[in-house]
């Protein structure tokens, strides 16, 4: 299959933040609400909208906590690194014409602060954000809006993300799926068109 467009997830595909991620959603459930909770229970966390998160964790004042905690992610970014093999990767995909986007449940400002000084964003010819969709990852809604706003065929693309989220929206949307084996904490329920070992592998498609 020969994909004219490539779009990736951000965390736990592009950059290795889990960490970062984690860290900051429990120092600041202690600062604000008073409670401390074990990482692993806040890993169902990782990959969807810090508001979503929150709400399942019956945060009260969400907006002020999810500021606090975009934060405090910022006191680990020392955490955060790129992928060995991604920036080469995007590289040489460009080179060959291909069309690089990225879906991300971050916020622009996320986006901003948060993935932007890794220096790999020029990259992408398209980013869809938290704010530009009603629905957000599982939903395919996403996936829809870069496929509207890239004029592109759902044949021609191939959506690379490391969890369940990820392979709902693009099955949802009707794109094929790379799993990202190298950021995937989990590949239980996740039924890729292909499961990929490390960046470089998507070259081979």
């Amino acid at each position: 299959m020969k994909y004219t467009h490539v779009v990736f997830d951000i965390d736990g595909t592009l950059i290795d933040s889990e960490k970062a991620v984690l860290l900051a959603l429990q120092k600041t459930l202690s600062e604000v609400e008073g409670k401390i909770y074990p990482l692993e229970e806040l890993r169902f966390s990782f990959g969807i909208p810090g508001e979503d998160a929150l709400k399942q964790l019956n945060v009260k004042d969400i907006d002020y906590c999810n500021r606090i905690c975009n934060e405090r992610e910022a006191d680990y970014s020392y955490t955060i690194n790129l992928f060995d093999g991604i920036q080469s990767t995007l590289s040489k995909l460009q080179a060959q014409g291909v069309s690089l986007g990225i879906i991300t449940s971050r916020t622009k400002e996320e986006f901003q602060n948060g993935f932007a000084p890794f220096g790999i964003a020029d990259f992408f010819d398209l980013v869809v954000c938290a704010e530009d969709t009603a629905e957000h990852k599982p939903s395919a809604e996403p996936m829809l809006k870069y496929l509207e706003l890239a004029d592109a065929q759902k044949k021609d693309v191939l959506f690379i993300g490391d969890s369940v989220y990820d392979w709902k929206c693009a099955k949802g949307a009707g794109v094929d799926f790379g799993l990202a084996l190298w950021g995937c904490l989990s590949s239980e329920g996740i039924y890729p068109t292909a499961a990929l070992k490390k960046p470089e592998s998507i070259l081979d498609l």
